[in-house]
């Protein structure tokens, strides 16, 4: 059995637990999950896949439980401890009976403050936490009771570092600006020197931040945003939806973008493009 994104909306609903980061946190982090499994193997006893198309940021995943499998478009990656995994992918976490699994998503990491790292060289692997993520923490993480100890326990860690360095967010500051600005406004088409000109730096300098702060360029993390975005309300059943609103020059630039987003091989979700737009008239 295979969970895909999007479209067993249930699923990822009811069998994860999320708490959205508030405050400044929410400048760096999208939310807090966790794994919520444990009804479920008496149904699947050999255990199922969930499966989750590309996104922006990265996600620290903090295994509680067994190890598990997780699969970057052809390679697999058997995990025991912790990980790092940038989301500009799409993934497939392969879950049997003893996983638990919790995790951080990021739209930028605070640890851009503690360690000179450019984590555009964080794209292809998932990496160990070892060094990104301070050892007591995680083991108090891991040993808490539950969901909501284990994210106050990571949410106050971050806070800590945010305070300590906030004289230095500019970086920050600026690509999570241009994400929500771009998202507010559904215009993703924008001008890498018009946006860099609206934060009076160059066009050099504001792709430095993307790649240093999300690992991939500006381009490519604002058209990830847009045929989310598209995707989360073509789902939702807006009856309003138009391809136009997310500055499609026509269908078929926004069919083939939706197309490309949505088929990997791996994916067991048959054309997923069309049965995401079955009834929906071009208009």
């Amino acid at each position: 059995m295979q969970h895909v994104e999007f479209f067993h909306t249930a699923h990822f609903e009811h069998r994860y637990h999320r708490k959205y980061a508030e405050g400044v946190l929410a400048q760096f982090i999208d939310f807090f999950w966790e794994t919520d499994f444990d009804t479920m193997w008496h149904q699947y006893p050999d255990g199922f896949s969930d499966a989750l198309f590309p996104n922006i940021g990265y996600t620290y995943l903090i295994n509680l439980g067994t190890p598990f499998v997780m699969q970057l478009e052809d390679d697999h990656y058997p995990v025991k401890g912790d990980g790092f995994l940038p989301r500009n992918k799409a993934m497939i976490c392969h879950h049997t009976p003893g996983n638990r699994l919790f995790g951080i998503k990021f739209k930028v990491s605070p640890v851009l403050f503690q360690k000179k790292i450019n984590f555009r060289e964080y794209r292809e692997y998932i990496f160990p936490l070892a060094y990104l993520i301070d050892r007591r923490v995680v083991e108090e993480i891991k040993a808490a009771s539950n969901f909501v100890q284990r994210v106050r326990i990571i949410a106050a860690y971050y806070q800590h570092i945010i305070e300590q360095h906030s004289g230095t967010l500019q970086a920050v500051s600026v690509v999570t600006s241009v994400l929500e600005q771009c998202s507010r406004t559904n215009n993703f088409d924008m001008p890498i020197e018009e946006l860099a000109a609206q934060h009076q730096i160059s066009s050099r300098t504001l792709q430095r931040y993307f790649e240093r702060a999300t690992g991939t360029s500006s381009k490519q993390a604002l058209q990830l945003l847009r045929i989310r975005k598209a995707v989360e309300q073509l789902v939702n059943g807006n009856t309003d939806f138009s391809w136009r609103q997310f500055g499609y020059y026509d269908y078929s630039h926004f069919y083939k973008h939706l197309t490309g987003f949505l088929t990997h091989q791996h994916i067991q979700l048959q054309q997923p493009h069309l049965k995401l737009l079955q009834g929906m008239e071009e208009r």
